[in-house]
């Protein structure tokens, strides 16, 4: 059994589709890199793509608190760091660090709570036994 691990790191390069006209990222940019992490993130605790679609539950999103710095700009390579926070019976929470690699700067902070949902019933469900936990 592969050992699940609480944190990842991902990088993405600032592509014109990121950007508004002046050459910044635009936040939804920032949501999609989130996004590409916590997915990779949820592959490493036991939650692949593959795995939930053939269980038919899925973490779905229920908040997202997104905390600007600084702007990351066309050409820019960004760290994006998640790792698994808070968590409780049928919920848990996300937390993201967004980097510019160049520098260093902080660019982003994020939180987001998700809860784990059986479908197509829509019918949400507790955290297995263990979820989260290392080894």
């Amino acid at each position: 059994m592969q050992e699940a691990i609480n944190e990842l790191a991902t990088r993405e390069e600032v592509m014109f589709f990121d950007t508004d006209c002046g050459g910044v990222v635009h936040n939804l940019a920032y949501l999609r890199m989130i996004e590409t992490c916590r997915t990779r993130l949820a592959a490493s605790l036991g939650m692949d793509l593959r795995g939930m679609s053939e269980m038919g539950i899925y973490p779905v999103l229920i908040r997202t608190e997104v905390d600007y710095k600084k702007p990351a700009k066309l050409g820019d390579w960004i760290e994006i760091r998640g790792k698994l926070g808070e968590l409780s019976a049928a919920r848990f929470w996300c937390e993201f660090e967004m980097h510019r690699e160049e520098d260093g700067a902080l660019l982003v902070t994020a939180r987001q709570a998700l809860a784990l949902v059986k479908m197509p019933e829509g019918k949400p469900q507790r955290l297995p036994q263990g979820f989260g936990e290392k080894g």
